[in-house]
């Protein structure tokens, strides 16, 4: 059986606007490509309330609580951290088997990183060495802000460091953005020729998270280069 494709949704840090993406790309899945089967998969999770209980709260979805995130601690460190403080020890292979089962049931799984790259997920391993053991292609998002480009250019020299298949960027609007300030802090000349890597759209600044803004917003994204031969200007739009 083909396992169905995946994609990770990584950034330059911590709070750069991940989860929006992510949430912006299903919303699109779901309001145009309604018989595609898309999966959110945040392998672990640090915080008593967190990604997890974001994507249920805005979209009704057929996965369980742990079917999108199958490993959580209480306290919002890194992993590693959070479960040393609950005397627990790490173990991917939750993480594996349920990747695995949401590839088997679904036709895309949307998956959610933490931090950046370079985060530790255990002990031994970060981000990057995850996406390159189990060979998962990355999205990066790089928020516009003063000093964006560069955490974007550490990132992925390290993606290439670890010779992960890198799909594009994607700018991402914290706050309220103009054109100028966008070019002034993410500079897609500037990015794209440091990093040579295409950037593949741009977010906007959103204020609340509605589905029909959030699907509106991955509408301008480059989705072929994105997700090829999954979503892209062949898509047919319901």
């Amino acid at each position: 059986m083909t396992s169905s494709p995946v994609v990770l949704i990584t950034g330059t840090d911590t709070e750069v606007g991940k989860t929006w993406v992510t949430s912006a790309l299903f919303a699109y899945c779901q309001a145009h490509a309604p018989k595609l089967k898309v999966a959110l998969f945040k392998p672990l999770q640090s915080g008593a309330v967190g990604d997890q209980e974001h994507y249920h709260r805005l979209f009704d979805l057929e996965q369980s609580p742990l079917e999108v995130n199958p490993v959580s601690f209480q306290a919002p460190l890194a992993p590693p951290l959070a479960a040393a403080r609950e005397n627990r020890e790490i173990d991917l292979a939750p993480v594996w088997q349920t990747l695995q089962h949401l590839q088997a049931d679904y036709d895309l799984v949307l998956m959610e990183g933490i931090g950046g790259l370079g985060s530790p997920i255990t002990w031994e391993w970060t981000v990057a060495d995850l996406a390159q053991a189990w060979r998962i292609p990355i999205v990066l998002v790089v928020p516009v802000k003063l000093g964006a480009m560069g955490q974007a250019v550490a990132n992925l020299a390290l993606a290439r460091e670890k010779k992960l298949m890198i799909r594009g960027l994607i700018r991402n609007c914290l706050t309220p953005c103009t054109e100028v300030e966008i070019e002034q802090w993410a500079n897609q000349t500037l990015l794209e020729t440091l990093t040579h890597t295409p950037v593949i759209g741009t977010i906007p600044y959103l204020e609340k998270a509605e589905i029909p803004n959030l699907a509106k917003a991955a509408a301008s994204l480059q989705l072929e280069a994105l997700l090829p031969g999954i979503l892209g200007t062949g898509l047919e739009v319901h």
